[in-house]
């Protein structure tokens, strides 16, 4: 009697579940170090909004928000212009920056959740009133970043569990096969 032999699935699943380091190194890279923040992963809250003469984008870092005001028309900066802003309960009057920028230090940030906020502009004969939300997470960084963590892990894991289940469908296969050659060769010689 043949002594039995685990399929290879399993000595491959054995082999990739054991082996040691990590599976998403290469190069030169120091996967253990503190991972980086990206652009792409430090995503801070804004609010747009909108009207026939005005189109304003605000961006919060902290208690420090930046706002971006152009004409509607031309998608041009709005030079001169006065701003009151109210968000979260405080009223507010941004100043202009040099590069046609406002900026304004809230004197407390947003808690979690989404605000109202309206922003009057006033430049020359022109004044409007805009409004929109601002949508505040607890940490939209780190929020980003947990799941740009997570995805590759899961990735590979499913990759893998792939992988032995194809090797050992295949294994099965192939053991399945030579006992049908084993019984064509068997009753070819008993024929």
């Amino acid at each position: 009697m043949k002594p039995h032999t685990p399929p290879i699935g399993l000595l491959l699943a054995a082999v990739l579940l054991t082996s040691p380091g990590r599976g998403d190194a290469h190069g030169d890279e120091d996967h253990d170090a503190a991972p980086q923040r990206t652009a792409s992963a430090s995503v801070q809250p804004r609010f747009a909004a909108s009207s026939e003469l005005f189109e304003l984008v605000g961006v919060l870092d902290g208690r420090n928000l930046t706002l971006y005001l152009d004409h509607a028309a031309s998608n041009a900066p709005v030079q001169a212009a006065e701003l009151e802003l109210e968000l979260a309960g405080q009223t507010l009057k941004p100043q202009a920056l040099p590069d046609g920028r406002f900026a304004v230090t809230l004197a407390r940030p947003p808690g979690t959740g989404v605000h109202a906020v309206t922003v009057s502009v006033s430049a020359g004969d022109a004044a409007d009133l805009l409004a929109a939300e601002l949508d505040v997470h607890a940490d939209p960084g780190e929020a980003a970043h947990e799941h740009a963590d997570a995805g590759p892990g899961r990735a590979r894991a499913l990759g893998a569990l792939l992988l032995v289940g194809a090797l050992a469908a295949l294994a099965g296969l192939g053991q399945r096969w030579r006992a049908r050659r084993r019984r064509a060769a068997a009753a070819g010689a008993s024929a």
